[in-house]
């Protein structure tokens, strides 16, 4: 069963992160969280990341990590892995950038995970963020 938010503005958006953050904490603490994020561009993703991140690695400064692929945040007790898929080409294997070793090792959230061809762990979260207008936003949370 999904449930649904609605956010107003981007802030909203990070707390809708902090909130998704504050409840796995809660009901996996010890599990490592995976997270399946899509919607278009500008949908909002790397806010949601933000404040997802800002529960799980305080302290770290959040960005889309676009042109690195992965940016790591290491502020909390367990990393948190931020992946961008959007300019990897279809057929690239995540194992060359020792995707398993980071699944393994930390959190991961994943933008654009549409184009993730890897295996998705149990336990796996879809976020899809829809965008409705200029400033409202539909997060759908399918998994938990």
């Amino acid at each position: 069963m999904a449930e649904i938010y609605v956010s107003d503005s981007v802030l909203e958006t990070e707390k809708v992160g902090e909130a998704l953050a504050e409840k796995l904490s809660a009901e996996r603490a010890g599990k490592l969280h995976f997270i399946m994020l899509k919607g278009g561009l500008g949908a909002g993703k790397t806010a949601f990341c933000r404040g997802f991140a800002r529960v799980l690695s305080p302290g770290s400064r959040v960005k889309s990590p676009s042109f690195t692929i992965v940016n790591e945040y290491r502020g909390g007790e367990v990393p948190v892995f931020h992946f961008d898929l959007y300019r990897l080409e279809e057929d690239c294997d995540l194992s060359d950038i020792g995707f398993d070793e980071y699944t393994e090792n930390g959190h991961c959230i994943i933008e654009w995970s549409e184009y993730l061809n890897e295996e998705i762990p149990e336990g796996a979260l879809a976020v899809t963020i829809e965008k409705c207008d200029e400033n409202r936003r539909k997060v759908i949370v399918e998994g938990l």
